[in-house]
Protein backbone atom coordinates (compact mmCIF):
# COMPACT_ATOMS: atom_id res chain seq x y z
CA UNK A 1 0.00 0.00 0.00
CA UNK A 2 1.40 3.28 -0.88
CA UNK A 3 0.53 6.85 0.75
CA UNK A 4 0.83 10.09 0.02
CA UNK A 5 1.70 13.37 2.09
CA UNK A 6 -1.53 14.85 4.34
CA UNK A 7 -1.50 18.29 4.25
CA UNK A 8 -5.48 18.70 4.68
CA UNK A 9 -5.33 17.55 8.49
CA UNK A 10 -2.05 17.59 9.57
CA UNK A 11 -1.59 13.98 10.40
CA UNK A 12 1.83 12.48 10.34
CA UNK A 13 2.51 9.40 7.30
CA UNK A 14 2.99 5.97 8.43
CA UNK A 15 3.55 2.27 7.13
CA UNK A 16 0.66 0.43 7.16
CA UNK A 17 1.34 -2.00 9.82
CA UNK A 18 1.79 1.68 11.82
CA UNK A 19 -1.40 2.44 10.66
CA UNK A 20 -3.02 -0.75 11.79
CA UNK A 21 -1.74 -0.49 15.19
CA UNK A 22 -2.84 3.12 15.49
CA UNK A 23 -6.21 1.98 14.32
CA UNK A 24 -6.55 -0.99 16.84
CA UNK A 25 -5.92 1.12 19.66
CA UNK A 26 -8.18 4.14 18.57
CA UNK A 27 -10.78 0.90 18.10
CA UNK A 28 -9.89 0.11 21.95
CA UNK A 29 -11.68 3.69 22.71
CA UNK A 30 -14.70 3.30 19.88
CA UNK A 31 -15.84 0.18 22.00
CA UNK A 32 -15.06 2.12 25.52
CA UNK A 33 -17.64 4.76 23.98
CA UNK A 34 -19.90 2.54 22.94
CA UNK A 35 -20.64 0.77 25.70
CA UNK A 36 -21.14 3.65 28.01
CA UNK A 37 -23.56 4.58 24.99
CA UNK A 38 -25.73 1.57 26.12
CA UNK A 39 -25.11 2.30 29.48
CA UNK A 40 -26.66 5.78 29.46
CA UNK A 41 -29.68 4.48 26.69
CA UNK A 42 -29.95 1.92 29.85
CA UNK A 43 -29.98 4.25 32.58
CA UNK A 44 -32.34 6.77 30.45
CA UNK A 45 -35.21 4.08 30.50
CA UNK A 46 -34.50 3.87 34.15
CA UNK A 47 -35.47 7.66 34.16
CA UNK A 48 -38.39 8.45 36.78
CA UNK A 49 -41.35 9.61 34.65
CA UNK A 50 -44.05 12.24 35.55
CA UNK A 51 -47.56 12.20 34.63
CA UNK A 52 -49.29 15.07 32.27
CA UNK A 53 -51.71 16.41 33.51
CA UNK A 54 -52.29 19.66 31.86
CA UNK A 55 -54.42 19.55 28.16
CA UNK A 56 -52.84 20.70 25.59
CA UNK A 57 -54.94 21.81 22.46
CA UNK A 58 -52.72 21.85 19.49
CA UNK A 59 -53.67 23.05 15.80
CA UNK A 60 -53.25 20.39 13.24
CA UNK A 61 -53.91 20.17 9.08
CA UNK A 62 -57.55 19.04 10.37
CA UNK A 63 -58.05 21.41 12.73
CA UNK A 64 -57.47 21.08 16.98
CA UNK A 65 -55.64 18.16 18.40
CA UNK A 66 -54.27 17.39 22.06
CA UNK A 67 -51.11 15.53 22.73
CA UNK A 68 -52.51 11.96 23.24
CA UNK A 69 -53.71 11.97 19.50
CA UNK A 70 -49.79 13.21 18.35
CA UNK A 71 -49.28 9.03 19.28
CA UNK A 72 -51.10 7.83 16.46
CA UNK A 73 -51.45 4.02 16.46
CA UNK A 74 -48.06 4.04 19.20
CA UNK A 75 -47.92 4.49 22.82
CA UNK A 76 -44.39 6.42 22.65
CA UNK A 77 -43.99 9.43 21.06
CA UNK A 78 -41.11 11.83 20.26
CA UNK A 79 -41.82 15.53 20.00
CA UNK A 80 -39.04 17.68 18.57
CA UNK A 81 -39.07 21.43 19.33
CA UNK A 82 -39.14 22.56 16.03
CA UNK A 83 -37.61 26.14 16.33
CA UNK A 84 -40.31 28.32 14.59
CA UNK A 85 -41.79 31.16 15.77
CA UNK A 86 -45.37 33.67 15.44
CA UNK A 87 -44.19 36.16 12.37
CA UNK A 88 -41.16 34.42 11.46
CA UNK A 89 -40.27 33.69 7.88
CA UNK A 90 -39.19 29.83 7.73
CA UNK A 91 -38.00 27.45 10.24
CA UNK A 92 -34.72 27.33 11.61
CA UNK A 93 -32.10 25.77 9.38
CA UNK A 94 -30.00 23.87 11.84
CA UNK A 95 -33.28 22.16 13.14
CA UNK A 96 -34.51 21.86 9.34
CA UNK A 97 -31.07 20.26 9.32
CA UNK A 98 -32.87 17.64 11.75
CA UNK A 99 -36.10 17.45 10.28
CA UNK A 100 -35.03 16.26 6.47
CA UNK A 101 -34.20 12.88 7.82
CA UNK A 102 -37.77 12.46 9.63
CA UNK A 103 -39.60 11.52 7.00
CA UNK A 104 -37.23 8.60 6.36
CA UNK A 105 -37.04 7.24 9.66
CA UNK A 106 -40.64 7.40 10.16
CA UNK A 107 -41.10 3.69 8.66
CA UNK A 108 -38.67 2.43 10.90
CA UNK A 109 -39.46 3.80 14.12
CA UNK A 110 -43.00 2.57 14.03
CA UNK A 111 -41.67 -0.97 13.94
CA UNK A 112 -40.42 0.11 17.46
CA UNK A 113 -44.04 1.30 18.40
CA UNK A 114 -42.86 4.81 18.02
CA UNK A 115 -43.96 8.13 16.26
CA UNK A 116 -42.08 10.97 15.51
CA UNK A 117 -43.99 14.81 15.46
CA UNK A 118 -42.59 18.32 15.75
CA UNK A 119 -44.07 20.88 17.57
CA UNK A 120 -43.78 24.68 16.95
CA UNK A 121 -45.21 27.95 18.16
CA UNK A 122 -45.27 29.23 14.42
CA UNK A 123 -49.47 29.63 13.49
CA UNK A 124 -50.04 26.32 11.90
CA UNK A 125 -50.78 28.07 8.47
CA UNK A 126 -47.27 29.51 8.44
CA UNK A 127 -45.78 25.52 9.48
CA UNK A 128 -48.21 24.25 6.45
CA UNK A 129 -46.66 26.57 4.34
CA UNK A 130 -42.99 25.88 5.32
CA UNK A 131 -43.54 22.35 5.33
CA UNK A 132 -44.92 22.32 1.81
CA UNK A 133 -41.62 24.22 0.44
CA UNK A 134 -39.88 21.69 2.12
CA UNK A 135 -41.36 18.78 0.71
CA UNK A 136 -41.56 17.19 4.67
CA UNK A 137 -44.71 14.48 5.33
CA UNK A 138 -44.27 14.05 9.09
CA UNK A 139 -46.98 15.32 11.33
CA UNK A 140 -46.41 18.99 12.53
CA UNK A 141 -48.24 20.75 15.28
CA UNK A 142 -48.89 24.25 16.16
CA UNK A 143 -48.57 25.19 20.02
CA UNK A 144 -49.36 28.62 18.99
CA UNK A 145 -51.95 29.88 21.88
CA UNK A 146 -51.11 26.86 24.44
CA UNK A 147 -48.58 26.79 27.69
CA UNK A 148 -46.56 23.67 25.73
CA UNK A 149 -43.50 25.68 24.39
CA UNK A 150 -43.21 27.23 27.72
CA UNK A 151 -43.75 24.41 29.81
CA UNK A 152 -41.00 22.60 28.21
CA UNK A 153 -38.39 25.21 28.33
CA UNK A 154 -38.08 25.89 24.20
CA UNK A 155 -39.79 29.49 24.16
CA UNK A 156 -39.17 32.58 26.05
CA UNK A 157 -40.86 35.64 27.47
CA UNK A 158 -39.13 39.28 25.88
CA UNK A 159 -39.22 39.28 29.92
CA UNK A 160 -37.19 36.23 30.63
CA UNK A 161 -34.93 37.56 27.39
CA UNK A 162 -34.19 40.95 28.70
CA UNK A 163 -33.29 40.03 32.24
CA UNK A 164 -30.85 36.98 31.09
CA UNK A 165 -32.90 34.82 33.11
CA UNK A 166 -34.47 32.26 30.53
CA UNK A 167 -34.90 28.24 31.53
CA UNK A 168 -33.02 26.29 29.28
CA UNK A 169 -31.32 23.01 29.04
CA UNK A 170 -32.05 22.92 33.27
CA UNK A 171 -30.40 25.98 33.98
CA UNK A 172 -31.15 29.57 33.97
CA UNK A 173 -28.88 31.35 31.34
CA UNK A 174 -29.17 34.42 29.25
CA UNK A 175 -30.55 32.93 26.34
CA UNK A 176 -30.60 35.27 23.28
CA UNK A 177 -33.92 34.29 21.44
CA UNK A 178 -37.70 33.62 21.90
CA UNK A 179 -37.43 30.35 20.97
CA UNK A 180 -35.09 27.24 21.10
CA UNK A 181 -34.56 23.69 20.12
CA UNK A 182 -35.25 20.51 22.12
CA UNK A 183 -36.74 17.06 22.17
CA UNK A 184 -39.38 15.53 24.34
CA UNK A 185 -39.99 11.90 25.06
CA UNK A 186 -43.59 10.83 26.12
CA UNK A 187 -45.26 7.48 26.71
CA UNK A 188 -48.81 6.38 26.57
CA UNK A 189 -50.12 4.01 28.99
CA UNK A 190 -52.81 2.58 31.57
CA UNK A 191 -55.35 5.72 29.91
CA UNK A 192 -52.43 8.22 31.12
CA UNK A 193 -49.20 10.17 29.21
CA UNK A 194 -46.05 10.54 30.74
CA UNK A 195 -43.03 12.35 30.31
CA UNK A 196 -39.98 10.63 30.53
CA UNK A 197 -37.20 12.61 28.99
CA UNK A 198 -36.52 15.86 27.58
CA UNK A 199 -32.83 17.05 26.00
CA UNK A 200 -31.63 20.57 24.62
CA UNK A 201 -28.64 22.18 22.96
CA UNK A 202 -25.56 19.73 22.48
CA UNK A 203 -28.12 16.92 23.20
CA UNK A 204 -29.53 16.69 20.04
CA UNK A 205 -26.18 15.87 18.64
CA UNK A 206 -27.26 12.26 18.66
CA UNK A 207 -30.27 13.19 16.10
CA UNK A 208 -27.37 15.01 13.48
CA UNK A 209 -27.20 12.08 11.32
CA UNK A 210 -25.58 13.80 8.90
CA UNK A 211 -23.00 14.55 11.40
CA UNK A 212 -22.36 11.05 12.58
CA UNK A 213 -20.96 10.37 9.47
CA UNK A 214 -19.13 13.51 8.72
CA UNK A 215 -17.13 12.96 11.93
CA UNK A 216 -15.99 10.03 10.01
CA UNK A 217 -13.49 12.05 7.81
CA UNK A 218 -10.44 13.54 8.02
CA UNK A 219 -11.32 17.15 7.89
CA UNK A 220 -14.45 16.43 10.69
CA UNK A 221 -17.16 19.16 11.08
CA UNK A 222 -14.30 21.92 9.65
CA UNK A 223 -16.12 24.60 11.40
CA UNK A 224 -13.23 26.35 13.24
CA UNK A 225 -13.31 29.68 12.13
CA UNK A 226 -17.02 30.01 11.84
CA UNK A 227 -19.22 32.35 13.63
CA UNK A 228 -20.60 29.76 15.49
CA UNK A 229 -20.83 26.04 15.26
CA UNK A 230 -23.54 25.03 11.86
CA UNK A 231 -23.16 28.11 10.68
CA UNK A 232 -22.41 26.74 7.11
CA UNK A 233 -26.24 24.99 7.66
CA UNK A 234 -28.53 26.53 4.92
CA UNK A 235 -32.46 24.80 3.97
CA UNK A 236 -31.99 22.29 1.52
CA UNK A 237 -33.43 24.19 -1.20
CA UNK A 238 -30.68 27.66 -0.43
CA UNK A 239 -27.26 25.29 -1.12
CA UNK A 240 -25.34 26.84 -4.19
CA UNK A 241 -27.98 29.95 -3.41
CA UNK A 242 -27.02 33.55 -2.79
CA UNK A 243 -28.47 33.77 1.22
CA UNK A 244 -30.49 36.86 1.27
CA UNK A 245 -31.80 37.62 4.82
CA UNK A 246 -33.49 40.57 6.41
CA UNK A 247 -32.01 39.58 9.79
CA UNK A 248 -30.28 36.45 11.00
CA UNK A 249 -30.77 35.88 14.96
CA UNK A 250 -27.71 33.63 15.93
CA UNK A 251 -27.76 32.09 19.24
CA UNK A 252 -24.62 31.44 21.39
CA UNK A 253 -22.30 28.43 20.11
CA UNK A 254 -23.16 25.89 22.39
CA UNK A 255 -26.82 26.31 21.19
CA UNK A 256 -25.73 25.65 17.36
CA UNK A 257 -28.89 26.85 16.52
CA UNK A 258 -30.30 29.89 14.30
CA UNK A 259 -33.37 31.45 13.16
CA UNK A 260 -34.18 33.84 10.51
CA UNK A 261 -37.24 35.78 11.90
Amino acid sequence: MTTSTMETTGTKLVSHAEWLAARKKFLAKEKELTHLRDELARLRRELPQEKIEKKYVFEGPNGKVGLADLFGGSSQLIIYHFMFGPGWKEGCPSCSFIADQFDSIAPHMAQRDVRLAAVSRATYPEIEAFKKRMGWQFPWVSSFGNDFNYDFQVSFSKEDIASGKSVYNYETTSFPSDEGPGASVFYKKDGGIFHTYSTYGRGLDMMLNAYNFIDLTPKGRNEEGLPYPMAWVRHHDKYGKPEVMEAVQILAPKDGCCSEK
